[in-house]
């Protein structure tokens, strides 16, 4: 198991363990675990993700903390936009839509000013920081 997978092992573990509150990296912050279905694999992956609470929905960033390129959930809810998200001790279904436009642009600057760390990830990387809307499935 790869260093990354190792460390979402153990954010998850205690995620669940402590009713979707975790320490460290993510001490304070919003975290949901998002589940997608692999692009190629077609297999269920589980990923520790920060949110913020937009209307009834739920927004995700895909900054892979200033990578050249997003992570593979990105991927993976591109391919496939039906999801699970785990919020606290809630489970539930979502459909994910990567947002754009004003809207992209008023939920990243509301981050960036809850999560400093955020507007450094943009400063890392030439490219545009996705933001994903996953909007309770009906």
């Amino acid at each position: 198991m790869a260093d990354g997978d190792d460390f979402n092992t153990q954010v998850i573990k205690e995620f669940r363990v402590n009713a979707g509150r975790v320490g460290g990296f993510f001490e304070g912050a919003h975290v949901l675990l998002l589940h997608t279905t692999g692009a190629k694999s077609g297999l269920e992956r589980i990923s520790p993700v920060m949110y913020q609470q937009v209307g009834d929905s739920l927004a995700v960033f895909a900054s892979m903390g200033g990578a050249p390129t997003n992570p593979a959930w990105y991927h993976n809810l591109v391919a496939n936009p039906k999801v699970t998200a785990e919020v606290g001790t809630e489970t539930g279904p979502y459909t994910a839509r990567v947002a754009a436009g004003d809207e992209r642009e008023r939920i990243w600057a509301q981050q960036k000013i809850d999560r400093p760390q955020f507007a450094d990830y943009e400063t890392q990387t030439t490219r545009q920081i996705p933001v994903i809307i996953l909007e309770p499935a009906r």
